[in-house]
């Protein structure tokens, strides 16, 4: 390791921000860790280690990206912002393990790449301060994927952290809650203050912890179907889960006949609202709406 000090120094970031003439942008919603204990933390939780291959998304001037590195086999690093690839050569050029994707994540073949760059197959992770405007596309965007990640942390607002891991009957539990934990494990790691970033964000953000499940947490007969039925099912908080489903797959006594009968065969009273359900329940729901369309 060289005595250059840690990119994420305040001193430092400003130093190379300056050096490169670097002003963020509003639109891609850049904010840069400044607190190299808060990186550490991150690199602990996520359990990095030589037997690791890393996945980053938005590396911004490599904070997080020098801390996997010094970890991590290997770290891939998508970066949308042209304006950071120059800058990324600079500041990361001690670590040839790290391999930067000039990419929109969201674009991106994710197969491909990681088979090109990830020379051993290794566990992957994704560890990444994920931009705010965009955090649950790119967590769905690795989840839906065929990439065998085996675990995520991911820094996120802390609200957004909360409706993931959130419990049913709470407030924050809805379909995003269900999307994530059918796949993964969910738990809070530790919140991060707003004070460690330049600029300073609005809010506090928090670090979440996603482990792949061996299997996804229920079984459902139609992966489709079942997503559907959850978005439906919170369309409108304030409305039962019997309103719901009529605005969704619509009013004609056809349909209305089929929800009442698949509501009944699960056990579900119509009266309840969306947030009350277990993913058990869902699932049995989901499996019988469509047992009863198919026959």
């Amino acid at each position: 390791m060289n005595d250059k000090k840690e990119i994420a120094v305040p001193s430092r970031t400003k130093e190379i921000l300056a050096k490169h003439g670097f002003t963020f942008k509003k639109s891609l919603g850049q904010n840069f860790l400044t607190e190299p204990n808060v990186l550490r933390k991150i690199v602990e939780t996520a359990e990095i280690t030589e037997n690791t291959n890393v996945i980053e998304v938005g590396p911004g001037i490599g904070a997080l990206t020098e801390h996997l590195a010094q970890n991590a086999r290997q770290v891939l690093a998508f970066e949308i912002d042209d304006r950071l690839i120059p800058v990324l050569a600079d500041t990361l050029s001690d670590y040839p393990n790290v391999s930067v994707v000039h990419q929109d994540v969201l674009q991106a073949d994710l197969l491909t790449i990681t088979n090109d760059i990830f020379q051993e197959e290794l566990p992957i992770k994704v560890v990444a301060n994920l931009p705010y405007y965009i955090t649950t596309p790119i967590m769905m965007h690795f989840l839906e994927s065929n990439l065998p990640v085996a675990e995520m942390v991911v820094m996120m607002q802390k609200e957004v952290a909360d409706r993931i891991s959130a419990q049913p009957g709470t407030k924050a539990y809805g379909s995003l809650s269900i999307a994530v934990q059918y796949y993964m494990e969910a738990k809070l790691a530790f919140i991060v203050p707003k004070t460690v970033f330049v600029p300073q964000p609005n809010v506090d953000s928090a670090i979440l912890k996603l482990t792949r499940r061996a299997t996804p947490a229920v079984q459902v007969t139609n992966e489709k179907e079942f997503f559907k039925l959850t978005k439906s099912a919170f369309q409108l908080r304030r409305k039962t889960l019997w309103n719901n489903l009529q605005n969704s797959y619509g009013k004609d006594p056809a349909t209305k006949q089929w929800l009442q009968d698949s509501l009944a065969a699960a056990g579900i009273e119509p009266s309840r609202r969306g947030e009350t359900l277990s993913l058990a329940e869902f699932a049995a729901l989901s499996n019988e709406m469509v047992a009863r369309k198919e026959g």
